[in-house]
């Protein structure tokens, strides 16, 4: 039996005969539809690997902000170390945010992203400086505790923390250019001594109804016991290479008159 072959429908040989005849006319349409398909196919991948990016990067910014949170830290204490050393070294006035910025290896405008200006970088040390040592003067609760016990423990802090440290040397600073400058002297006061005054009027509260502190007129003036750890300051500031003080023992002497009686260790 003869076979026949089949035969290809009449329209379909005209429309590939048509299609070779185009690409032959004009063979630029054809690449550009090739390069069409080929972008097509690269931006798809690319699309993919952008959700890949996406799907992936918030575990990456996660493992990341700890690390910025560490560093903008530190510069921060860096840029508050330096202005310590300037500050005390030259005063407020003559401290200048450059030198500040070169000790603590930032650029000058990095500072401006922390402090608004001098005056405000001055402020966030005695904040974080000064503040927290007058924060630590105060009564335990539901700790029993003599008012001796109390009061020798924070002179045993303003020995360790203050006369011997730079905090003093910020102190100082205050009490030397607080007239020239009163907004840093207001602000000290406000932040630091009347913070100190109404915590030791509290101390001195506690000591008078224990009975360790007989007379009551000493709640009116708490300066007067505050008044010898400022002595030792200007003291060890000024005259201690000429005469070195004891402030710790001193510091005994005065709680000794104050309770009207001796250390009992």
């Amino acid at each position: 039996m003869k076979m026949t072959k089949p035969k290809t429908p009449q329209r379909s040989r005209a429309k590939r005969a048509g299609d070779t005849a185009a690409q032959a006319a004009n063979p630029g349409a054809s690449m550009a539809r090739a390069q069409a398909s080929a972008v097509t196919s690269h931006s798809g991948a690319e699309h993919g690997a952008a959700i890949s990016r996406s799907t992936a990067s918030p575990a990456g910014h996660a493992a990341s902000t700890p690390r910025r949170i560490a560093g903008a830290a530190a510069r921060r204490q860096a840029i508050l170390d330096a202005a310590l050393d300037e500050f005390t070294a030259r005063g407020f006035a003559a401290a200048r945010m450059d030198d500040i910025a070169a000790k603590a290896g930032v650029a000058k405008g990095t500072i401006y992203l922390y402090f608004t200006d001098k005056e405000a970088l001055f402020q966030e040390l005695v904040r974080t400086s000064l503040v927290p040592i007058v924060g630590g003067l105060k009564i335990p609760e539901g700790v029993e505790m003599s008012v001796r016990v109390l009061l020798e423990a924070f002179a045993d802090t303003l020995v360790r923390e203050v006369l011997g440290t730079r905090r003093g040397d910020l102190i100082r600073l205050v009490i030397s250019e607080g007239g020239r400058f009163p907004q840093l002297a207001d602000f000290h006061y406000h932040e630091v001594i009347e913070r100190g005054i109404n915590a030791m009027r509290g101390v001195i509260g506690f000591g008078i109804a224990r009975g360790e502190i007989r007379n009551p007129k000493l709640q009116e003036f708490p300066q007067l016991v505050i008044a010898p750890a400022l002595v030792a300051l200007i003291w060890q500031g000024m005259f201690a290479k000429f005469a070195p003080l004891d402030a710790r023992a001193m510091l005994q002497t005065h709680i000794d008159l104050l309770l009207g009686q001796t250390r009992t260790s």
